[in-house]
């Protein structure tokens, strides 16, 4: 778990108030968190690190009720300046997961809801186009 030096660090670190929160991995899809992960990680540190990546799946689901705190601390040497703001964003993805029947957090199941809305207008945007390059044929 946490060494000495991560033990200050674990008392000298303010935390968001989320972090004091428990998740329970069970509950979670971990399947779609993982491809949130990556996807995350990547946009991060501009390419695709699979290192850093199985690391932090190793960390969510090492146990049923993972260690944001400890977790942040672990991650800072990998993710940087960026570590509070992905710890901060993962754990409320968790914590809305673990409430959510279907394990998966709403917010992602919204931005899901609008990327297929955004396909289906491109794709009847096409359509029309389509038809009236037909009519004009």
């Amino acid at each position: 778990m946490a060494t000495g030096v991560d033990a200050k660090l674990l008392k000298s670190t303010k935390f968001p108030p989320e972090f004091n929160q428990k998740v329970d991995m069970q509950k979670v899809n971990v399947q779609v968190m993982k491809k949130w992960i990556a996807n995350r990680v990547t946009e991060i540190l501009g390419s695709e690190d699979d290192v850093v990546i199985e690391l932090i799946f190793d960390l969510v689901e090492g146990s049923r009720h993972p260690d944001i705190k400890s977790m942040q601390i672990q991650l800072t040497g990998f993710l940087d300046k960026d570590t509070p703001t992905f710890c901060k964003e993962l754990w409320k993805l968790l914590l809305s997961a673990q409430t959510s029947p279907q394990g998966v957090p709403k917010e992602l199941l919204e931005a899901k809801k609008q990327e297929l809305m955004q396909e289906k207008v491109g794709h009847l945007h096409r359509s029309v186009i389509h038809i009236v390059h037909m009519d004009m044929g």
